[in-house]
C-alpha cells in the first residue's frame, strides 16, 4: 500500500495465499519468480522471513524459530543484485543487511514502533528517530515482555495476541488486515516515504 500511495504501480508475490492483498498478486515463490520476471519491473521490494533473525529467535526458549525459519537475506540480495535494477530489502533491526536505514513508527506519528531495516543499492535517508525508552519485565511463567515507558498510554504493542484488531489497525494505519497479518506486517508509511526516494532515483537516472 505505502508503495502504491508514492506512486508506483504494484503486484505482489508470495508463496502463500493473500486474500485480502488489496493489489494484483501472484502465488509463487518469490526469488523463483523475480529470477524470471524481475527485469519486467522498475523497482523490487522483498521481504525474506524474519522470524530467524529477531530477538526472540535468539531466546533460549525459542531456538525452535531459527530451525523453523529459512534464513534467506544473502540468497536474496543475489538474486535482486543480478536484476541490474533498484531493490529494497526489508527485515528486523537484527538481520544481517548492509547498511540499512532504521524505520521507527513513533517517527511518522503512529501508535507503534515497529523498528525495521531497509538496505537497498540507492542512498536511503529517515526520518529523525524521536527517542524513546523500553523497560523489559517478566510476563508470567519466566517470559518477558517489552513496556515502553514513553507515551505509555499511546502506544501500542501489534504481537502476538497482545492486541485487538480495532487497537493495532488504528496503530498501524492499516485498515484491511487480520490479527494475524497485522501483527507480522510493517506500517505502509515505511514503504510510502521509501518509495518516494525510489521514485526521485529513476527520475534522476531516466
Amino acid at each position: 500500500m505505502g508503495y502504491s500511495r508514492a506512486g508506483f504501480e504494484v503486484v505482489g508475490v508470495d508463496i502463500a495465499p493473500q486474500p485480502r492483498y488489496p493489489f494484483e498478486f501472484v502465488l509463487a515463490d518469490a526469488l523463483e519468480y523475480v529470477d524470471a520476471h524481475g527485469h519486467e519491473f522498475d523497482a523490487v521490494h522483498a521481504s525474506p522471513p524474519c522470524q530467524g533473525y529477531s530477538r526472540i529467535a535468539n531466546l533460549a526458549s525459542r531456538t525452535e524459530l531459527c530451525a523453523a525459519y529459512p534464513k534467506l537475506i544473502e540468497k536474496t540480495r543475489q538474486v535482486l543484485a543480478s536484476l541490474g535494477r533498484l531493490y529494497v530489502i526489508e527485515n528486523v533491526p537484527e538481520a544481517p543487511l548492509l547498511n540499512p536505514v532504521i524505520l521507527c513508527g513513533y517517527s511518522f506519528g503512529l501508535r507503534v514502533f515497529r523498528h525495521r531495516a531497509f538496505e537497498s543499492n540507492v542512498l536511503l535517508m529517515a526520518p529523525s528517530h524521536i527517542r524513546h525508552r523500553e523497560s523489559v519485565k517478566a510476563h508470567g511463567a519466566g517470559h518477558k515482555l517489552a513496556v515502553y515507558t514513553k507515551d505509555t498510554a499511546r502506544m501500542a504493542t501489534v504481537a502476538g495476541h497482545m492486541f485487538s484488531r480495532a487497537v493495532g489497525r488504528n496503530a498501524m494505519g492499516i485498515d484491511w488486515m487480520t490479527c494475524a497479518e497485522l501483527a507480522e506486517a510493517i506500517p505502509p508509511i515505511y514503504t510510502e516515504w521509501i518509495g518516494a526516494q525510489l521514485l526521485r532515483a529513476l527520475e534522476i537516472h531516466q
